[in-house]
Formats: structure tokens, sequence, C-alpha cells
């Protein structure tokens, strides 16, 4: 018996790198899956079926469920679509993953507004676009009395979620998802559904674009060496956010090699108040006690 046994998943981006993994780990756990790839480069261009149909294949292989789908997620009509895709095909749907993503980094002084966009579009909306479908699915299912126990995985970044230099478009698009994550959570448990993020440490096409990342994240030469940049490393944690008793909502996880650590979310810290309106002349002599205590 697998952990996911008669779950329904959709995993977008799950043609390669991350995405791959997920797909191939939850068909091992049971999981019935729409692998979702729209089969573009790492910066959004082009279109390739194939990948997508490579990991069904593969899944079949396995003796598991599959069905392929190239829509793109951050259309409107095609996140419907691959949510419909799921149902058509396998008469429910019990998991979320958002995985999908490309890079354009470029320093904030040279990047150019399409970097931006198509950064954001990808991410963020690409990211609402299935949730938004899916949480429209299963909120009928929830009024029509039939128990549900979904769960939404999304996936953010340590880019976005503690910053790094050359990925302003993708750190803010993936500090936005961890935000969207935690008001999925806020507003969709009346309805069953769970969400968490994770920020995944792992080698895919991606992260090894990653200014500073590189050379980090090769293969070790000794094959005896751990590889904590292996990217199936990430799937075990998705997989256990996607069982259908996991008890967690709403939270964000790093997660890399044998390491899974929350992270504590945005906290009100050093206070100073009047009880007034402030002066900036006071403020000048007060605000000192808002700096970090060491």
């Amino acid at each position: 018996m697998g952990s996911l046994d008669g779950r329904v998943a959709i995993i977008t981006g799950a043609g390669r790198g991350l995405g791959r993994e997920h797909a191939l780990l939850f068909a091992s756990e049971g999981a019935k899956v729409v692998v979702n790839d729209l089969g573009g480069d790492i910066d959004g261009t082009g279109d390739d079926r194939a990948p997508a149909q490579q990991v069904v294949d593969e899944i079949k292989a396995m003796g598991g469920e599959a069905v392929a789908n190239v829509d793109n997620v951050a259309d409107w009509d095609g996140a419907q679509r691959l949510i419909q895709t799921a149902v058509d095909t396998f008469g429910t749907l019990h998991v979320l993953v958002n995985n999908a993503g490309i890079l354009r980094d470029r320093v904030i002084v040279n990047m150019t507004e399409q970097e931006w966009d198509s950064v954001i579009h990808v991410h963020l909306k690409g990211h609402f676009c299935p949730t938004r479908f899916a949480a429209a699915y299963w909120r009928e299912q929830s009024k029509a009395g039939t128990p549900v126990k979904a769960s939404i995985i999304h996936t953010s970044s340590t880019s976005g979620l503690l910053g790094n230099p050359g990925q302003a478009n993708y750190g803010a698009a993936k500090s936005g998802i961890a935000t969207f994550s935690q008001i999925c959570a806020m507003e969709l448990s009346r309805y069953g559904v769970r969400s968490n993020a994770i920020a995944p440490a792992a080698r895919t096409r991606l992260t090894e674009q990653t200014p500073g990342l590189s050379e980090v994240v090769k293969v070790p030469e000794n094959e005896a060496t751990f590889d904590a940049w292996d990217p199936a490393n990430v799937s075990p944690f998705v997989a256990y956010l996607a069982t259908e008793d996991c008890a967690f909502s709403g939270e964000a996880f790093l997660v890399q090699g044998g390491v899974v650590q929350r992270f504590a979310p945005w906290t009100l810290s050093e206070k100073i108040d009047k009880g007034d309106r402030w002066t900036v002349s006071e403020l000048a002599g007060e605000a000192d006690k808002l700096t970090p205590k060491k």
C-alpha cells in the first residue's frame, strides 16, 4: 500500500527537474497523476509536448496511472482545462502541486519590463490560475456533501523568503507565492483544503543558472557521497504534504537533501508607541529603539 493510494494529483512543470521527480514518486506511492508541462525553455520560450508524455510513459512502465497535459498554467482557460483533465480522466482531484516556473535573472538596473512581467506572470499567475479552479471544484464538492481532504503544495524559494541578488523578479514572485499559500490556507480550510509552500534547494535547470549556485549544485565526484542537491530528495516531503491525513496548513518549509525546516512567518518585533502623532524630530531621537537587538 502506498501513502497516496487513491489520491489524484496534478503536478505542474512535471516534465523535468523537481516536477518530474514529484510525479514519479507520487505514482510509486499509488497516486494517479496528471503530468502538466508546457515544455518550454528555462526562460519560458518555446513549447514541447514530449517532456510531459515521457514522464507519463515512465509512470505507465512502472505500472502507474498518468495522463499528460500541456496547457499553460498561467492561462485562465488553460488552467481550467488542466483541472478538468484530472476530473474527466480520473473522476476527481485531491492534490495540486504548483511547481512550474521560469527564470530571467538580471540585476535591477538592467532588468527590462518584459523580463519582470514574464517571471511574475508564470510564477504568480501560474500558481493562482490552477489554484482558483481547483478551489472552485473542491468548494462545489464540499457544498454537495462530499467529504474533501485536499492539499495544495506551492513552490516558493529561498530567493523570495531570504532574498538573492540578481533575482528581483523571481524573488518577488516567490515571496508572493508564500503569502498566497497562507491566504489559501485561511480561505479554503472551510472546504477541507490545506495549503502549504516549500522552498526547495535542488539541482535543476533553474538552479544551475542561479547566480552563485552553478558550482555548488554539481553532482559529487564520489558516488558514495550523499548528493544533497539531488531533486529527488525534495519529493518525499511534497508527497507527505499531499497525504490525506497530513495536518500541516499555512506553513512554508525549506527542503534540501535530508533537511526539512519550517520558516517562521513575518512577525512583529521592536516597537515604539507615543500614544499620539509623532514629529520627525521626536522619531529621530527614539527610532534607534527599533534597531534589532543583538
